[in-house]
């Protein structure tokens, strides 16, 4: 089945909820309306429809590969990126300045994400890219900044961020790679990079790594650690390029999903030292790298949306054409389709209900980081910088996590059929797993929202949002619908129990860490689900509103009634998931270790 992007749903969210039209009004986003939204989106559709998704389940069944020391991506790989390159996609976000279209990212997290529904094996080397990009314009120097960028935003030349290694996966305070100054002002790298996405590839004419290391005589620990753009290919005064640089790939994974992407064993220095080039100052490379991570976070996120809306549009497809069993309320005199079926409609609801909430949240936060890097005004760019900041964690570990349950359910729609990989919704299952893993997992996410989104500040950015959702409650409230005001109550609800870990968190995180910890996936998936459902209950008023002017009264009825699905059997979990963190953080940690 191909990909069919959801087009009305993206753009009402766009248009409505993140408010499009004043993004527009920010300096250097003048002619970023609703239209231009439009017209992109569209062109983007065509793109990963027509090119990308087809080369899916091609990817899944001949992954990229590894001989002689060079990587090979699945076939078609090469062409389609060339189409990505030339067409412009990946300059979309980025400055004008180094050859980018300058738009704002509300418009471009649309874009990623059907570019992920298409086929994510492919849309990982661009979302890496802008990873590299966004690292080197905050603090690249003039001279790498015009030796790399432009290529890196044309697509010409693609990026990589080198963390993990043998003994340092998350714990990036363990990395020994190191690198020696030279007298030239360069530095010679050395060591041994795992997990490398894109890595090693033949589909651009260069790669461009960016990788942590420690200079020789830094200090222990995260305090020493340095970043440094280490190029495959040299790149000569005149812009050539030159000789291939000491880095190598010696091997790629064999992965349970997102098979295309080669996942690459990277070797720095074996044969004299590999030439690096320090970014900003030396023992800031975390600080510096965590730009990258930042926008990776959010569009893992994307990621999650993304491939959750494919296995959606899979099992509706399905439940449509496969026919068994008689509907329970005798609706029809024989067997009929199985989305007559209760349960079925019950699964099929909920993966549209999550989809569908944390697209919007999405959107919304990608507003927000609109707003905070070019708002005029430094008290509103700050408001919103601490909303988009509160929110990454939410939407990295919350889409994710909620794209394991949908693709999940997309199996189950199928029944044995699902189990089969032919048929292809298998695919969309393993993909997913690796998202609640890389960039940072679920549990990683939790520690920043509890330590440096929450107990940093006593929770006044928390609990500044949960103010703003209480306004919302009250306008569902005055419309006086019925679905309204059961939203509201659900929301309410939700809100306290929120509220409750909030205070909770914000009390006991340096008295009883374990107390609060054992609990912080929790209070994430707490938080992203009242986050979600929010923006659902906002997209139920306008529905409302657009209804009441006669406007595509079909897509609005069926977006109230997915806020209503969503308030009364995803909302719901919020009280439950409070009691566990505050009342009962006791028993995480009860068992005697050698009880396990």
């Amino acid at each position: 089945m191909n990909y069919v992007a959801p087009l009305k749903d993206m753009l009402f969210n766009i248009k409505y909820l993140a408010d499009i039209e004043q993004v527009a009004q920010l300096p250097g986003f003048e002619d970023a309306g609703f239209d231009t939204a439009q017209a992109v989106l569209e062109e983007a559709a065509k793109f990963c429809e027509g090119v990308l998704s087809p080369l899916n389940w091609e990817g899944d069944k001949n992954p990229s590969s590894l001989k002689d020391g060079v990587v090979t991506a699945t076939p078609g790989f090469k062409d389609a990126f060339q189409q990505f390159a030339q067409a412009g996609w990946q300059g979309l976000q980025h400055p004008v300045d180094f050859g980018g279209q300058g738009l704002p990212k509300t418009i471009g997290a649309s874009i990623g994400e059907m570019q992920n529904s298409a086929n994510m094996s492919f849309a990982l080397c661009p979302l890496l890219t802008d990873g590299a990009i966004e690292a080197l314009l905050t603090a690249g120097s003039d001279e790498l900044k015009a030796t790399y960028l432009n290529n890196l935003v044309s697509g010409q030349w693609t990026g990589t961020m080198n963390l993990t290694e043998p003994q340092a996966g998350s714990d990036l305070a363990a990395v020994r790679s190191r690198a020696e100054p030279q007298a030239d002002g360069a530095y010679k790298v050395f060591g041994t990079k795992i997990f490398i996405t894109w890595g090693e590839h033949e589909m651009a004419e260069n790669i461009v790594h960016l990788v942590l290391a420690r200079v020789t005589g830094a200090p222990e620990g995260v305090k020493g650690i340095s970043l440094f753009v280490v190029p495959k290919f040299m790149v000569n005064q005149d812009g050539s390029l030159g000789a291939r640089n000491d880095v190598h790939c010696v091997s790629i994974e064999h992965k349970m999903g997102i098979k295309a992407s080669p996942t690459c064993v990277l070797q720095f220095g074996d044969h004299g030292g590999a030439i690096g080039y320090l970014v900003g100052q030396e023992n800031r490379g975390l600080e510096y790298m965590f730009i990258m991570m930042n926008a990776a976070r959010f569009g893992v996120g994307v990621q999650g949306i993304a491939i959750a809306q494919r296995a959606y549009q899979k099992a509706v497809t399905f439940a449509k054409d496969r026919v068994q069993s008689r509907p329970v309320d005798g609706s029809l005199p024989t067997s009929g389709p199985i989305i007559h079926h209760p349960d079925v409609k019950r699964m099929l609801m909920t993966m549209r209900a999550y989809t569908e909430g944390c697209r919007a949240m999405a959107t919304v936060a990608a507003a927000a980081y609109d707003a905070s890097h070019h708002h005029t005004n430094e008290g509103v760019r700050q408001q919103n910088l601490a909303f988009y900041e509160f929110l990454v964690p939410l939407i990295k570990g919350y889409s994710t996590e909620m794209s394991l349950e949908v693709t999940s359910l997309g199996v189950q729609v199928h029944g044995g059929m699902g189990f089969i990989e032919e048929t292809g919704a298998a695919q969309y299952y393993r993909d997913a797993k690796i998202l609640t893993i890389y960039e940072g997992t679920t549990a990683i996410q939790a520690n920043d929202l509890v330590g440096r989104k929450t107990a940093r500040d006593g929770g006044q950015v928390a609990k500044g949002i949960a103010a703003q959702i209480e306004i919302t409650e009250a306008q569902l409230n005055t419309s006086g619908s019925a679905d309204a005001v059961a939203v509201a109550n659900r929301l309410k609800a939700a809100r306290e129990a929120f509220l409750d870990v909030v205070s909770f968190v914000a009390a006991n995180t340096r008295s009883q860490p374990n107390a609060v910890f054992s609990g912080s996936v929790p209070y994430l998936m707490l938080a992203g689900n009242l986050m979600a459902g929010w923006q659902l209950a906002r997209a139920l008023l306008v529905a409302q509103d657009e209804i009441a002017q006669g406007v595509d009264v079909a897509f609005m009825q069926a977006k109230i009634v997915t806020a209503r699905f969503y308030a009364d059997h995803l909302l719901t979990k919020a009280p439950g998931i409070r009691d566990s963190i505050v009342e009962g953080a006791e028993c995480v940690t009860a068992l005697a270790l050698d009880a396990f």
